[in-house]
């Protein structure tokens, strides 16, 4: 396919997206499997622009005066790719295949719009209800770190210290100019081309024996915020896939136990797999059962609890770009239900001296800071371990972070403005 008819196709999901509200991935899926003649390269590059669209959606909208899914996908290519308007038009020249060319109007906008007036939900791409709950967290520069969060991510990894370290991973992926993450102790970060297009590292041999796995730096951040230690009692209470939990079980270097656990067992299932690929041997994955407490044993046994919890994942923007334009103000109120009884779960297996961690993906104050305060209200017997405290988790560089990321009395929240990360929050609370 040519690169003009490659936006045509990125048009034409785009408007079946808008009009039944489905899910990107699932409409590119379906579009691919009735568009055979589509390699794998155009279906990459088509998904690429299609993406860079949802991201700038709001914006690309307001520089062309119009909603439609070509408006965007024009606006898209001069906001996120950085076309000039004669690139943008030999794309779009109503050859066979391509888009209709550009309009009179449509090539002033390109040339002339600005985004100098826009408020700040338009400059920075993300729902009109949403505003206040970004202006509680951020203020005036909410609208920065939203254009932040409608930038593309890096691929990050976490190399499995239980059998490599860095710097051999890190020349095992020199093709792939993987570079030591700013950070996070064990991870490594590969830029993306200029389209966006990600590399298969999932194909690459060292994955396969178990050298890395996929995780974004913020969460592996995280994971070393928890500080789980060598030979200690661990319950990650959100397993889900496991990402967290493998990074937990090299942190403690395989020694005391660590119990996976969910409520779904479908988020279980690939846990299985990724413990033997890791060699990770001190974790016991605990499935759900129904009418069977299956952690009933570990009540006030537990040193750590990892909470990874269910949140809106407004701190991912940039990897589910759709997402944040199928958000409803009730999903809010929903997750902020199932946090507080969690968090409150959690209190029943923590022993004396032991703490909670509670995570989030979210970078809304109603999922993080207002959930801790709420949480120590109900519960006087923990206290919030100074986040100034927490990060010296990092040795050398946790000042620099520090002064980085934004630190609150509840907890530590990292922005792709702030940290470069994925949008995390952390609070530790400990039981006296």
């Amino acid at each position: 396919m040519t690169p003009a008819a490659r936006l045509s196709a990125a048009i034409e999901v785009l408007t079946e997206i808008e009009a039944k509200k489905r899910p990107a991935p699932d409409a590119l899926r379906e579009w691919g499997q009735t568009h055979r003649f589509a390699g794998s390269g155009d279906r990459s590059a088509i998904g690429s622009l299609l993406f860079d669209a949802l991201r700038r959606r709001a914006s690309s909208a307001y520089l062309m005066g119009a909603e439609t899914p070509r408006a965007i996908l024009l606006g898209a290519l001069r906001l996120a790719r950085n076309l000039s308007v004669d690139d943008i038009s030999k794309l779009a020249d109503g050859a066979r295949f391509a888009p209709e060319p550009l309009s009179d109007d449509e090539r002033k906008r390109l040339e002339t719009g600005s985004l100098a007036k826009a408020p700040p939900h338009i400059a920075g791409d993300y729902p009109e209800w949403l505003d206040t709950h970004l202006a509680q967290s951020f203020g005036e520069e909410r609208w920065q770190e939203g254009m932040a969060l409608a930038s593309r991510a890096p691929l990050d990894l976490r190399v499995n210290t239980l059998k490599f370290n860095r710097d051999k991973v890190t020349k095992e992926l020199s093709h792939l100019e993987a570079v030591a993450t700013r950070w996070s102790p064990d991870g490594l970060r590969i830029e993306l081309s200029p389209d966006g297009k990600q590399p298969p590292v999932t194909s690459e041999p060292s994955f396969i024996q178990g050298e890395f796995e996929v995780q974004d730096e913020g969460s592996q951040l995280a994971s070393v915020f928890a500080g789980a230690k060598s030979g200690e009692q661990v319950l990650d209470l959100c397993a889900g896939a496991g990402g967290k939990t493998l990074a937990l079980a090299a942190q403690m270097q395989n020694k005391g136990q660590l119990f996976a656990y969910d409520s779904d067992l479908r988020r279980l299932a690939p846990i299985h797999e990724r413990l033997t690929r890791a060699g990770a041997r001190n974790i016991q994955v605990r499935s759900p059962r129904k009418k069977l407490d299956v952690l009933a044993d570990l009540e006030g046994t537990i040193d750590l609890v990892l909470l990874d919890a269910p949140c809106t994942g407004t701190g991912v923007w940039r990897r589910h770009p759709d997402a944040k334009w199928r958000i409803r103000p009730g999903a809010l109120e929903i997750r902020h239900r199932e946090q507080t009884a969690l968090l409150d779960q959690a209190v029943r297996f923590v022993k004396p001296g032991g703490r909670i961690v509670y995570i989030t993906c979210s970078i809304l104050d109603a999922e993080n800071g207002a959930q801790i305060r709420a949480f120590r209200e109900r519960n006087a017997g923990f206290e919030i371990v100074p986040p100034s405290e927490v990060v010296n988790a990092l040795g050398e560089n946790a000042m620099i972070f520090a002064r980085a990321a934004k630190l609150s009395d509840e907890g530590i929240q990292m922005t792709p403005r702030r940290t470069g990360t994925d949008g995390f929050f952390v609070s530790v609370l400990k039981r006296n």
